[in-house]
């Protein structure tokens, strides 16, 4: 698999390089020089998920890794179900929050857990990464205890439930966490900058683990398909998809798998008031404003990383950015959307009641939509709490980590404190 820099074209790279390096020159994307199509969609959307994500995997990477090393990836990292539920007459609900963090997260950050311990030879490798959440817990989890392989994750202080920040926050050992005094958007800033410093880049082996990593991009192609196949089993038409969006990683991964052939309809583009990607579809202008803290903080970022390859996919396919269609969700709505699911018999948070709240501001007489459920109700609890007034047990993950005490440093949005700090815990 070979992959280009979209901001330095001639940087190519193989597919192992671009696990290892995270980012290309100047922080550019690893965009791939191809993207595989696959037959017999009938028969592929047949197989067990595992089975049919070894070949779709396959399709990127046997060429270059052979398909007995892809199979053996796949099979480590997805050990999970992932259940299609419908939640209202004509919304199903794509339930991806059954792995060990009890988010999404869990697919992208496992599988490439799995090819950095692959691949990796044992070289030292340091990884840098920001979460606005869910990534932090789901990447300590897959890469907590591996050999040569060290996690450092920046997070916003006071803006993430506080159930999601003991999930990545108390374990200690080769995961070291950082609460900056800042919003998500200077936590990536700084990761970005982080890759730009050749004292740190190439000083600490540095490596990222966000959605900026091909690898985990890869791996979440694998649940588009799972979520038409079991759609299929049901009807005959083809479905929307709605993908509460952040940093846009989720939505990439949705147009790959549809640029493989993957059948759906369309796809929605669901933000909070951080409304950047909407506005721009609407009117073609490029203006985020300041991040707004929301109820669904995963998806607080004003300058989403991966929009660049969204507009590289569709330039890829020809397709036009007029396919997807953007909905900016206000907090109003939100609370409405997750009232309105849970009297209608579904439970809950609010990043996936925003694309349940889009499908039904979009669709049209007979369509019927897929939004995806990227976190158990209960990461959330707070807010569901609050706004369906009602007390919500927890399961068993996140019972285990609220006795367990924050093991965080405190650093202001400076690089140069930043580094510091990198060189103080990282440096043999």
């Amino acid at each position: 698999m070979e992959l280009y820099n979209l901001k330095h074209p001639s940087q190519v790279v193989s597919f192992t390089e671009a696990v290892k390096l995270g980012l290309g020159k100047d922080r550019g994307l690893f965009f791939p020089k191809s993207i595989p199509t696959l037959d017999n969609l009938e028969s592929l959307l047949a197989l067990p998920f595992v089975e049919r994500s070894q070949k779709v995997i396959g399709a990127w990477l046997a060429p270059e890794l052979g398909q007995e090393t892809v199979d053996r990836l796949v099979e480590k990292a997805f050990n999970f179900e992932l259940p299609l539920v419908q939640a209202t007459q004509n919304l199903y609900s794509l339930e991806l929050f059954h792995g060990p963090t009890l988010a999404f997260k869990d697919f992208g950050a496992r599988f490439m857990a799995q090819c950095l311990n692959e691949l990796a030879n044992e070289d030292k490798i340091n990884i840098l990464t920001a979460t606005s959440g869910d990534t932090g817990a789901a990447v300590a989890d897959a890469f907590y205890g591996l050999d040569n392989i060290n996690v450092v994750v920046l997070y916003p202080k006071g803006k993430i439930s506080i159930l999601q920040e003991k999930m990545f926050t108390t374990l200690g050992d080769n995961i070291h966490t950082v609460a900056v005094n800042a919003d998500f958007d200077a936590c990536q800033t700084l990761v970005k900058q982080s890759f730009e410093d050749s004292d740190i880049r190439d000083g600490l082996h540095l490596n990222s683990a966000n959605s900026i990593n091909i690898s985990r991009l890869l791996a979440q192609i694998c649940y588009y398909f799972e979520a038409v196949a079991q759609y299929k089993q049901q009807h005959n038409d083809d479905p929307v998809i709605a993908v509460p969006s952040g940093n846009f990683g989720n939505l990439t991964a949705g147009l790959f798998a549809k640029a493989m052939g993957l059948p759906v309809k369309r796809f929605v583009a669901a933000t909070n008031s951080n409304d950047t990607v909407p506005r721009y579809l609407d009117n073609g202008q490029w203006s985020p404003h300041l991040t707004v803290a929301t109820m669904s903080n995963a998806m607080d970022v004003a300058e989403p990383s991966n929009w660049p390859r969204v507009e590289a996919i569709v330039k890829a396919m020809n397709w036009s950015l007029t396919d997807i269609m953007g909905v900016g969700v206000s907090e109003a709505d939100t609370a409405d959307s997750v009232k309105s699911l849970h009297q209608q018999g579904y439970l809950s948070e609010p990043h996936a009641a925003i694309a349940a709240f889009a499908l039904t501001q979009t669709m049209q007489t007979g369509e019927k939509g897929i939004f995806l459920g990227t976190a158990h109700p209960a990461k959330f609890n707070e807010v569901v709490e609050s706004v369906l007034d009602l007390h919500l047990p927890l399961p068993q993950a996140l019972e285990n980590v609220v006795p367990k005490r924050i093991l965080s440093a405190e650093l202001a949005a400076d690089f140069n404190t930043l580094k510091a700090h990198l060189f103080s815990v990282l440096d043999d």
